[in-house]
């Protein structure tokens, strides 16, 4: 819901409560940062949960510096799919709640790789899930990057 003149939107700290005219119910929105300056400059946050659902943004394997983890898809992944597991955990989800995962490659014949550490974090709860091969990411030593989307069950 757009915030209009007969509703208000207040943040506080990573949660933004819309409180709407009477009789439509109010919605919750919390952000996941990491606290790079880069997601300020494009405008976006590592995860959004709202309503249930939680939705975390295309994933690097990167640490705190910036600095590319892994040296190899498989590495790559594993280190991409904990730093979606820890941006679940902020909105108080876990790897148990995803419902879809998207795995962006730059070779698709890393499929095996990739597929091996994806069925490591999801080998019970099999989420709808989509590989495509992309031609290229943000940086060129990035092997792959991952979406999840989880519905939390409050």
């Amino acid at each position: 819901m757009r915030a209009t003149a007969d509703s208000h939107a207040s943040t506080s700290d990573s949660q933004t409560v819309i409180t709407a005219p009477v009789g439509v119910p109010t919605v919750t929105r919390q952000h996941v940062s990491s606290g790079t300056d880069w997601e300020a400059h494009v405008g976006y946050s590592r995860a959004v949960a709202v309503d249930g659902q939680v939705h975390v943004a295309g994933t690097t394997p990167v640490d705190e510096d910036g600095s590319v983890v892994g040296d190899g898809p498989y590495e790559q992944t594993v280190a991409a799919l904990e730093i979606v597991e820890g941006a679940l955990e902020e909105v108080d989800a876990d790897l148990d709640d995803v419902v879809r995962t998207r795995l962006y490659v730059t070779d698709i014949d890393d499929y095996d790789a990739v597929g091996r550490a994806h069925g490591e974090f999801f080998a019970d709860v099999r989420p709808a899930t989509t590989m495509v091969e992309v031609a290229r990411l943000v940086d060129d030593e990035f092997a792959a990057e991952v979406e999840a989307t989880a519905v939390r069950s409050d």
